[in-house]
């Protein structure tokens, strides 16, 4: 059954049409019932077409990656920093693929659909099924990325998790060290205030949502991975250095 979906992952016209059909249902709930405002996307107008490494902060299992596919695709109608009427779901970028929890994306009917958009299922290193479970890198998982690195772009989210400056994992770090790819850093923000964790239904309509792209790294790739790892938490600005300041995901009495 996975080699099926795995096959249907890599077909663009098929990706095509469902990217269409996400966006036409998400493009009103981040652009009209709230506010999207994003910067920076003079950062990825001319990147390869392969070995792309975006790292973000993670707010909402689907909002977030969502988001992040619409932005690509108005980036390749030659948008700059705004989605404006999206006629670029008629041809929509999927040369992209974003890693997820295989738990998470076992979840629903929803989410084995939305993994079918490009999903890279890894087993979580130490949560299974509610359970706290602790595992080493599973090199399937570390292959799935090498492939699809390869030749596209891929989005990651270190943490793993939806909780503001949870620790990271090493694992991003590795792939980082071993296959050199151009890493984009990610900072976003109000996610969490507008939807529910899963990133499917509204929690609070009018909020303003934020997606920075940022000066891709300028890393030294014969560094120890916790080096390069700590540098990855900087630019996302999810390190201790920023846990105190209170400027993303921080939630206040007012908000809660």
């Amino acid at each position: 059954m996975s080699s099926v979906v795995d096959k249907f992952k890599n077909i663009r016209l098929f990706r095509s049409v469902l990217y269409a059909m996400v966006g036409v249902v998400s493009y009103p709930m981040l652009a009209m019932i709230n506010k999207l405002k994003i910067e920076g996307t003079e950062h990825i107008e001319n990147l390869p077409k392969g070995n792309v490494l975006f790292v973000s902060n993670h707010q909402t299992y689907f909002a977030d990656v969502i988001t992040f596919l619409h932005i690509f695709c108005a980036v390749k109608w030659r948008r700059q920093n705004k989605l404006g009427f999206p006629v670029y779901l008629l041809n929509p970028f999927t040369n992209v693929y974003y890693v997820a929890a295989e738990e998470t994306m076992k979840g629903s009917w929803i989410s084995r659909f939305f993994a079918l958009g490009g999903a890279l299922t890894v087993k979580r290193t130490w949560k299974a099924e509610g359970k706290e479970v602790r595992r080493g890198l599973d090199p399937s998982d570390t292959r799935k990325i090498q492939r699809a690195l390869a030749d596209s772009w891929v989005i990651t989210f270190p943490q793993g998790t939806t909780k503001p400056f949870a620790p990271a994992r090493k694992g991003t770090a590795y792939i980082i060290k071993n296959h050199r790819p151009i890493v984009v850093p990610v900072v976003i923000n109000g996610f969490w205030r507008a939807f529910n964790k899963k990133g499917l239904a509204f929690k609070k309509k009018g909020s303003l949502l934020s997606v920075r792209f940022k000066e891709p790294l300028v890393i030294d790739y014969d560094k120890p991975v916790e080096a390069i790892l700590e540098q990855v938490m900087d630019a996302i600005e999810q390190s201790k250095r920023f846990m105190l300041q209170g400027k993303h995901h921080a939630i206040t009495a007012k908000d809660t």
